[in-house]
């Protein structure tokens, strides 16, 4: 008889026992339970104090890339795949520079005007191609930010390629930070904290059997349609609040990198999670920002680097890390 080795993965006692929170019997149960949702936390509102300013700047960026990844997976997580997160970010940030420019609005009245009317637009602009499924409503979304930037080349309208400029700046760079931060983190555990109850119970069973949801009687495409508001609002904060840390909207506003680069985030960091996608932002972004230096092998070694996150870890670095914390891993013999 031949014996053979296999790998066993068993939850931690300490896990097992803090499922149920009147099973906490000792401040290590309670740090096990806390640390993981406490630390992070902490690091992200002393970050802004200890960084020098170039590295501020990319705080900023990587958090609104956190968000616009968390905004596609939560559309992903509704049956939605989107390719144009680039089409919300835009739109946000033309409504915040019009607003300004021409109404002379001040910015704690441009952000959140521009963020509730970004997402109302953008979700009305959808609503016609909600019963396409997968490639197709992708083709769409992905479409729509490259045609609107060319009809703005095209006609001069809301200044045309020069953009419109000298609009309102925030008070200083800790308002920044601290804002963008703080909306990170209120995206993710308002998401998170959504998709756990019964509403997000269906908005979940939308994406893994449509069939089935609406055969109970329910109307899918009015509960995409407000996933998709949802969404596009996250998107549009993001765009009207670069457009005033820039103090500056234009083209650039609907560049592909507000797309691509939240898909990549969100499968490094480890899909379906929220905070898979916020990591992966944070790892991608500063190792671009970090590769800036080398020139032309940037590319080159950001693309690698890409590849071996995706193939080594297909499951996502959060998911692994999450598994390595909550469980352990034994050889144990199979008889044969």
């Amino acid at each position: 008889m031949t014996t053979k080795k296999r790998k066993e993965r068993l939850d931690r006692g300490i896990k097992v026992r803090s499922d149920d929170i009147f099973a906490l019997t000792s401040y290590r149960e309670m740090l096990y339970v806390a640390v993981p949702s406490v630390l992070p936390v902490a690091v992200l509102l002393i970050l802004p104090l200890i960084l020098p300013t170039y590295w501020q700047k990319v705080l900023i960026s990587t958090s609104v890339f956190a968000i616009l990844a968390m905004s596609w997976d939560f559309l992903v997580s509704v049956g939605m795949v989107s390719l144009g997160q680039a089409l919300f970010f835009g739109v946000g940030g033309y409504l915040a520079g019009v607003l300004d420019h021409h109404l002379h609005l001040p910015i704690w009245l441009t952000i959140p005007l521009a963020t509730v009317l970004g997402g109302g637009l953008c979700t009305v602009c959808l609503v016609p191609v909600l019963r396409l499924r997968g490639i197709y409503f992708a083709m769409v979304t992905l479409v729509l930010p490259l045609m609107i930037e060319r009809i703005i080349e095209a006609t001069g309208f809301l200044g045309g390629t020069e953009g419109l400029t000298g609009l309102k700046p925030f008070p200083s760079i800790y308002a920044e930070l601290y804002l963008i931060v703080a909306a990170m983190l209120l995206v993710l555990f308002a998401v998170r904290r959504m998709m756990s109850t019964d509403y997000g119970l269906v908005l979940r069973a939308i994406q893994e059997n449509d069939r089935s949801v609406m055969s109970g009687g329910i109307n899918i495409y009015y509960l995409k349609a407000q996933a998709l508001f949802l969404g596009g609002c996250a998107c549009s904060f993001c765009g009207a609040f670069m457009t005033h840390v820039y103090m500056f909207v234009g083209m650039p506003a609907f560049a592909l990198d507000y797309s691509i680069l939240p898909i990549a985030s969100a499968v490094v960091g480890g899909m379906g999670t929220f905070a898979g996608s916020t990591l992966g932002a944070f790892i991608l972004v500063p190792l671009s920002e970090a590769l800036r230096g080398i020139g032309g092998l940037r590319t080159v070694i950001y693309a690698l680097s890409l590849t071996v996150f995706i193939v080594a870890l297909p499951e996502g670095v959060f998911h692994y890390i999450q598994r390595k914390y909550k469980q352990f891993e034994r050889w144990v013999e199979v008889e044969r």
